[in-house]
Order: structure tokens, then sequence, then C-alpha cells
């Protein structure tokens, strides 16, 4: 792929809420987005990323040029890889300190489209609507578009959006 080529596709810097259900949706849009010919940076927690390492060997994630992988910490006590993360510190985490990392890495993969030719500038961020807060702050000072794409369920986004219908018609809580 010439230098010229590179420069031209866009790229597209997809950020999940660092739980399972949330990355794998992110993950299969930014396969779509690849297939459509987009540059993809998947971006993970240090976390999330041994674990994918772990349960798909240490070289699953290398291969296409023009998919990659980062990581930045997380900010959480070590824990189990077989386990989830606790969720209220994974939750005060994201709200307190990965603006900070994720800005760095931002930076860095702008610094790295500016020193070499294999990768092109972002001209856009994908950030999971749930996380919207510190990536849209992140992004300003960046200065790239962002797009935020809610990664649930369409089950969930519907028992979401009833519920306050539900409970006026009685129907929650549950009466036992």
């Amino acid at each position: 792929m010439g230098s010229t080529e590179v420069a031209t596709k866009p790229h597209a810097v997809c950020i999940p809420l660092p739980v399972q259900s949330h990355m794998k949706a992110m993950l299969k849009f930014a396969k779509l987005l690849h297939h459509r010919g987009f540059h993809i940076t998947f971006v993970n927690t240090e976390f999330n990323h041994k674990r994918f390492l772990k349960s798909l060997g240490p070289n699953s994630l290398d291969g296409l040029p023009d998919f990659r992988f980062e990581a930045f910490p997380d900010s959480l006590p070590d824990s189990n890889e077989d386990t989830t993360q606790d969720g209220t510190l994974l939750c005060e985490s994201i709200r307190n300190i990965f603006l900070a990392p994720l800005h760095a890495l931002l930076a860095k993969l702008n610094n790295d489209a500016i020193e070499t030719s294999s990768n092109p500038p972002m001209t856009c961020i994908v950030s999971d609507g749930l996380m919207s807060t510190f990536t849209i702050t992140a992004v300003e000072k960046i200065g790239a578009p962002i797009v935020l794409f809610y990664t649930i369920a369409a089950c969930s986004f519907m028992g979401i959006k009833q519920f306050r219908a539900v409970v006026e018609k009685g129907l929650a809580p549950l009466n036992y």
C-alpha cells in the first residue's frame, strides 16, 4: 500500500465501554468499517487487551496493517484476567481517570500519523455512547469529529425506553 493511499484512507478510532458485550459490538462495527475501506484503531484498556491476547493467543491481534489495537491503563488494581472487573470501580475510573490516558493515546496516534507514512491521520472517533462524557472532552482537545455509537442490544434499548410506561401501568416492580 503506497503512502498516498494510506494518507487518503479514512481512519476511525473505535473506543468501546470496557465491558465484554460493548467491546464485542464495537469490534463488529469496526470490522464493518474496515470492510468499507477504513483504517481502524481499536482502543481497549490494558486489562481487556491482555484478555484478548490470553483467549486468542499472543499473535492474535497481529496481521492487518490497517486494523490495529491500542491500549491504555484503566488504573484499577490488578485482578484475575478470567473474571470481570469490579463494575463500581470501573465506573469510577471511567469518570475520573480515563480522560488523561485516552487524550495521551489520541495525541500519540496523531503524532504517529505525522511522523510515519504507514498510519493515516484520524478522521473520526467512534465512541461508545455510554462513554460520551470523557470521550467528547478528549476529542475536543484533538479536534477530530466524534460519533457516538450506542452498543446496547435492541432488547435492552426498548426495555429502557419503555420502562416508565411499564411502571405507570403497574407492571413493575413485580409484587409477589
